[in-house]
């Protein structure tokens, strides 16, 4: 997406102790205006579209950046178990997105005709519980390390910091894809 010309472009961190985490959110709040505005006017047939079996659709990726963002913070907080609390804190279960989708396979049954209202609640109440914690931690708290605990057993370290700039990249990677899925679609449409 362009920038338009002649217009001022800024990030507003309020000053406070936790001054970095917000930061970091209100980088990730202009990331999800901007999505939004690029979404704006989507059909539910365009939401649940695939390229081809096997791929991930619009809503999926949205659904799965929801997920992640809290996901993540639930190991930044030092939870055992952040699957589960994915669905306690969306009402959507960390493997309800359908990723990774097995080769030749269809969205999720669930996701099939929801329209962009659902993604965008989903997405925040993603939100909500990032500014309910991140919010709210110190910038001391950033150099913190926490292990994550995969399902398979291994382990790995990260710091609060990077979970924070994950989170970002991981929301912005997506968002590229999405675009490209929305030209696709209307490339095969105007076909």
């Amino acid at each position: 997406m362009a920038l338009p010309p002649n217009r001022t472009h800024r990030i507003v961190v309020p000053r406070s102790p936790a001054r970095e985490a917000r930061s970091f959110l209100a980088q990730l709040d202009d990331q999800s205006r901007r999505l939004r505005e690029d979404l704006r006017g989507i059909s539910a047939a365009e939401l649940g579209w695939q390229l081809k079996p096997g791929t991930n659709t619009i809503g999926m990726l949205l659904a799965h950046i929801a997920i992640v963002e809290v996901y993540w913070l639930q190991i930044a907080l030092g939870r055992g178990a952040p699957h589960a609390d994915v669905d306690a804190v969306l009402r959507f279960g960390a493997d309800d997105d359908g990723m990774p989708l097995p080769p030749g396979k269809r969205p999720p049954a669930h996701l099939r005709g929801r329209r962009l209202a659902y993604y965008e609640a989903l997405l925040a109440r993603a939100r909500a519980f990032a500014k309910r914690t991140a919010g709210r931690w110190p910038d001391a708290e950033m150099e913190r390390m926490v292990t994550r605990h995969r399902r398979d057993g291994t382990r790995s370290r990260h710091s609060v910091r990077w979970i924070l700039y994950h989170v970002l990249e991981h929301e912005a990677g997506h968002y590229g894809q999405i675009l490209l899925l929305r030209h696709l679609y209307r490339e095969r449409r105007n076909a």
